[in-house]
Formats: structure tokens, sequence, C-alpha cells
């Protein structure tokens, strides 16, 4: 089961690479999938509507595109996060300023609403967390196509529920070695995942 599965996964480089090719639908599909998610939840921590945070995703990744097939992106210059953290910050920056004139009637007065709105270094934290719980979600969806239902089932229960490896054991009727087995192979895979989901060639 595994072995087919793994093949579900691309590293961040192989689905950029597909981005080169402006007809390929696919890969812009694959690109929305993987970094639409950390975009939009920025995106609200900065206050934006749940609309307008889907703008923000979909003019960010955008401009993402078009930077990195102009060769815009430099991997010795910093992870591939920061890049896209400075180009989501300056589009959900430009929403909140439409926004805030929107509410002021249109006269591009100064509102609450924009003078709230954090400055990079405290954005910086948000996107960070964002951009964490994005990886680990897609990391942990995809260990749970590759592993057996009781593998994952058992991983979760002791590591995200926290219960004790003898209480999982019990309750799912497998030795507790096959418990520490879980934990371990499916811990090894999220490293693993983890290390590609950010690789650019």
């Amino acid at each position: 089961m595994g072995g087919t599965q793994r093949l579900d996964w691309d590293t961040t480089s192989t689905n950029l690479d597909g981005l080169r090719d402006y007809g390929n639908a696919d890969a812009w599909g694959r690109l929305a999938g993987r970094f639409r998610q950390p975009i939009v939840g920025f995106a609200l921590q900065l206050g934006l509507t749940a609309a307008d945070a889907e703008d923000v995703a979909q003019e960010t990744l955008t401009a993402f595109a078009d930077a990195y097939r102009n060769g815009g992106y430099d991997p010795t210059r910093g992870a591939l996060s920061r890049w896209l953290f400075g180009i989501a910050y300056r589009q959900a920056l430009k929403e909140r300023r439409l926004a805030a004139r929107q509410r002021a009637g249109g006269t591009g007065a100064p509102s609450a609403l924009w003078a709230q709105v954090p400055d990079q270094h405290a954005a910086s934290e948000s996107w960070d967390q964002e951009w964490e719980q994005a990886i680990l979600g897609q990391c942990l969806e995809q260990v749970a196509r590759e592993v057996e239902p009781a593998t994952y089932q058992a991983f979760e229960m002791a590591v995200t529920h926290q219960r004790s490896a003898a209480d999982v054991a019990a309750t799912l009727g497998m030795p507790v070695k096959a418990v520490y087995n879980a934990k371990h192979r499916v811990l090894k895979r999220i490293r693993e995942l983890r290390a590609q989901w950010e690789q650019v060639a």
C-alpha cells in the first residue's frame, strides 16, 4: 500500500517546475492546493474578511507564479516561505487599505481598521504559525494515505491525544511495541515529507 501512495506526494520543486508551462492547469492546481491555506489563514489573522482573504490568496499566488517564471526567486537568498511571505504581506496590506477606504466612504481617510494593521515583525510571526500548521496538516494527510489505518490511529491516539502506549494498545488490541513502532514510523515519515515540502532545487 505505502509504495504506490508515496507517488501522490511531489516535492515543492517538482510542483514549481510545472509552472513554467503557462498552460499547465495541474501545476497551478497543485500550487494552490499547497500554498493557498496558509495565505488565507494569514490574511484572516490580519483582520480581513473570508472573501478578502481569498482574494489575497489568489493575487499572491498569481504574483508568486509570475515572479517564479521570471526567475525572481533565488533559493540561495532565503527560504521559499520568506519569499512567499513578502508577497502575501504586501497583498494583504493592499487589501486592507482598500477595505479601509471603503469603510471610510471612499474618501481615503484614515480608519481604525488601517491603524490596527500589525507591523511586519508581528505579521511574520502570524505567517510562520500558519505556514507550520499548513505543512503539518498536509504531511499528516499524506501519511494517513500511506500507512494502514490502525497504524495511523495508534499514532493519533498516542501523539495527538497524548494517551499512554499501554492505553492505546489495549484500546486497539495490539502489542505495546506496535504502538511505539507506529509512532516512530509516522513521525519519521512526517520529517521526510516536511523536508520535501519547502525543498526547491
